[in-house]
C-alpha cells in the first residue's frame, strides 16, 4: 500500500538551505521567452534540480511578478538570476567563464537529449521563444544543440516542459557522477 510522504519524511529544504547547497554546474538561458507562467515554471524547476542560476534575457519577463510567483510558487527567492538584456554579450561571458553553450532546438546535426553525454564541464542551456524558437545568431555561438526526440504530429513541446526534460536528463548524469566519485 502506498501513502504519500509527510513534509519531515520529504527531508524539505528551507529556502535558507537551497541558498546555501552546492549547485550543479549548470545555467538556464531564457531568450525572449513571454510566458511568465512559463519562467515561473521553469523556475520552479531549477530549483528542484539545484542548477547554478537563470539568466532572462530579451524580453524574458522578470521578477517580481505575480503571474511569475504564481507557478514559481517561492523559487524566485532560492534560485539565482539574472537580467541581461544582449543574449550574445552574455554567451561570450559564459563561454570566456569556460561554459559549454548548448541550444535546445531542431537544427541540421543536433544531438538527441537521449544520446548526449555530458562531460561535467560548466554547462549553459539555452531556450527561446516559444514560436521563434533559438535565434540563429545564438545558435552560431553555442558548442552544440540538443533536440528531445519527438514522434508525434507537432514536434514541439510548450517550453517549461522541454527545460524540465533536458534538466531532468543533465540531473541525472550528474547525480550518477556524484556517486561514482
Amino acid at each position: 500500500m502506498f501513502r504519500k510522504l509527510s513534509m519531515q519524511e520529504l527531508d524539505r529544504k528551507t529556502a535558507d538551505d537551497v541558498k546555501q547547497a552546492s549547485k550543479m554546474p549548470v545555467v538556464v538561458i531564457l531568450d525572449n521567452v513571454r510566458s511568465m507562467h512559463n519562467v515561473g515554471s521553469i523556475f520552479r524547476t531549477s530549483d528542484a534540480f539545484l542548477i547554478k542560476s537563470i539568466y532572462l534575457c530579451g524580453f524574458t519577463p522578470c521578477p517580481p511578478h505575480r503571474d511569475i510567483h504564481k507557478t514559481a510558487l517561492g523559487a524566485t527567492d532560492t534560485v539565482t538570476w539574472e537580467y541581461e538584456p544582449k543574449i550574445l554579450e552574455l554567451l561570450d561571458r559564459l563561454k570566456n567563464q569556460g561554459y559549454k553553450l548548448f541550444a535546445v532546438e531542431q537544427t541540421i546535426g543536433s544531438t538527441l537529449l537521449d544520446k548526449y553525454q555530458w562531460d561535467s564541464n560548466p554547462l549553459a542551456l539555452i531556450f527561446g521563444n516559444e514560436v521563434e524558437g533559438v535565434q540563429d545568431e545564438v545558435l552560431n555561438k553555442c558548442d552544440g544543440c540538443l533536440e528531445i526526440p519527438q514522434l508525434g504530429m507537432k514536434h514541439s513541446l510548450n517550453i517549461a516542459v522541454a527545460t524540465g526534460m533536458v534538466l531532468w536528463e543533465v540531473f541525472s548524469q550528474f547525480r550518477i557522477r556524484q556517486a561514482s566519485h
